[in-house]
């Protein structure tokens, strides 16, 4: 059997060479990605840490979860749901939890979810601690908690950043299972490029800042419906940004600053790049990359000024899209000979990219259908599909693998669909399609519009995404009963992919929608 790398990027849209980024250097998941299966249409099912992670970890989605919110043990409030790691170590696997892989806290039972999900108590790098605290060096000389935070990491305590650690630790486990006759399923969850954008100063050089572009669309569309607008509260709340003093809800940045911004993000990224690039190498030296099937993807993506807006907690593509590739040797890629590295550590200040893009897949997949693809993908049975109602069910999975998506051009795609279909949820020539939602506290922006408890959620924004439109229409909710009432729409939004791909011209009350 395959041993499974799953590594999980918190905050990352798909903005990397890869996926067409023409600015972003990301050399080594650039090389990850020309020997995977890359699904260019992959999108979360909430677009925020805790929901997103506990839906793609447990196959459920946030209204079978429960967890809309980060306050609340799925195990304990929604149904003893089991977990994909839980069911590969149930298989005989060794399962391993490093850096972010839960969201830490009440959501994942301030334990990662151990002892049900992992074989050894998961890490969480020391450093980790000092991510919000006072790091950055202002213009003043004074450390500050700013958003915009490149550092000199000797400078910092213990002279490291939270992700150098995790990935020397998960390097340090990569050699010991080398060692060991055994399966294991290693989780390995990198911070950047959440915010705070804290990492080594270095990186800027990449990005001088008269290349970095604003957002193509950085205003507030005049038909977006107030609820579905988020208000970047996470962000107003840096010290660099508190000093700018913009207005709540709509103000805009102060365009250089937007710049700065995007310049830090895409720095993030390269550091973050650097990292992957030396846990795949380690891979590669442990000899482990004929045997072990890699996942890469992020918990949701973040909006750089699209539409006025920054940070996640929205419907849009910005924020729901994210990057999901398979690498599965033998199968997306032909096996490396003895002795020959199939992931070289690439330098991101040195390497020219030559990517040749093979592989990429159009499809609308999300990540509620990791865990049975994993599964499948390893040779254990599939969990079997989630009836209507699955509160009372330990094993199902709300997500149909997707497997049957690799290893064909799209023209085949086509006749695949029609025979290997046994989709439980759909006719089979159906196109498939992404479903997301994100609640709010009112219909119009408020302090606590990005991230509402769940007490306080009186909105659903229900979106679903196609290859020709995304849709949502945001409904009455009731927290008390968890039920959403669809004849109760408050707003609704239609944007058609062809004619408006940054989702600026919301069409929606100018269609008959009794279809939709």
């Amino acid at each position: 059997g395959m041993n499974i790398l799953l590594v999980v990027v918190d905050d990352l849209r798909p903005v990397l060479g890869c996926y067409g980024d023409k600015i972003v250097k990301s050399p080594n998941i650039d090389q990850l990605a020309s020997q995977s299966v890359v699904f260019s249409n992959a999108y979360a099912q909430q677009a925020v840490c805790a929901p997103s992670r506990v839906s793609f970890l447990t196959g459920r989605r946030p209204d079978t979860t429960r967890l809309y919110d980060f306050y609340s043990y799925w195990r304990v409030h929604a149904g003893n749901y089991s977990t994909m790691p839980q069911y590969f170590k149930e298989n005989g696997y060794v399962t391993m939890s490093v850096g972010k892989v839960f969201h830490p806290g009440v959501s994942s039972n301030y334990s990662d979810d151990y002892p049900y999900s992992w074989s050894i108590p998961p890490f969480h790098p020391s450093a980790e601690k000092y991510e919000n605290a006072k790091t950055c060096r202002g213009k003043d000389g004074q450390l500050h908690a700013n958003l915009v935070c490149p550092v000199n990491v000797t400078e910092m305590p213990s002279g490291t950043l939270p992700d150098i650690q995790s990935t020397e630790e998960a390097i340090r486990l990569l050699r010991a299972m080398k060692t060991k006759n055994q399966k294991f399923f290693l989780a390995v969850g990198y911070h950047k490029p959440h915010i705070p954008l804290r990492y080594p100063q270095e990186f800027l050089k990449l990005y001088p800042l008269e290349n970095i572009t604003l957002a193509p669309d950085p205003w507030v569309p005049k038909r977006l419906p107030s609820v579905a607008y988020n208000p970047w509260m996470d962000i107003r709340q840096r010290d660099d940004v508190k000093a700018l003093n913009v207005s709540f809800p709509y103000g805009p940045l102060p365009e250089d600053f937007q710049r700065q911004i995007r310049q830090s993000y895409y720095a993030a990224v390269s550091y973050l790049d650097v990292q992957v690039g030396l846990l795949l190498n380690a891979l590669d030296d442990a000899g482990l990359s004929n045997s072990t099937i890699i996942v890469f993807t992020a918990d949701h993506g973040w909006s750089l000024g699209e539409h006025g807006e920054w940070a996640k907690y929205s419907n849009f593509d910005v924020a729901t899209r994210v990057p999901l590739m398979f690498y599965v040797p033998g199968m997306t890629s032909s096996s490396a000979s003895q002795g020959e590295k199939v992931f070289p550590y690439l330098d991101p200040f040195s390497h020219v990219s030559d990517l040749v893009l093979q592989g990429q897949s159009k499809k609308m997949v999300e990540l509620v259908s990791l865990f049975s693809t994993l599964a499948e993908l390893a040779g254990l049975q599939v969990p079997p599909a989630c009836p209507k109602t699955s509160f009372s069910v330990a094993l199902c999975t709300e997500g149909t693998s997707i497997v049957r998506y690799f290893n064909s051009s799209e023209e085949k795609l086509q006749e695949v669909d029609k025979d290997g279909c046994d989709d439980t949820y759909r006719g089979c020539n159906e196109e498939p399609v992404a479903f997301s939602q994100y609640p709010r506290p009112a219909d119009t922006p408020q302090w606590n519009s990005d991230k509402p408890k769940l007490k306080d959620i009186r909105v659903m924004g229900y979106s679903m995404r196609t290859g020709d439109y995304r849709c949502t229409v945001w409904v009455g909710f009731n927290p008390n009963n968890f039920s959403a009432n669809f004849e109760d729409v408050h707003a609704g939004e239609l944007y058609m992919v062809e004619s408006d791909p940054y989702q600026d011209y919301n069409i929606y009350n100018n269609t008959l929608h009794s279809g939709l």
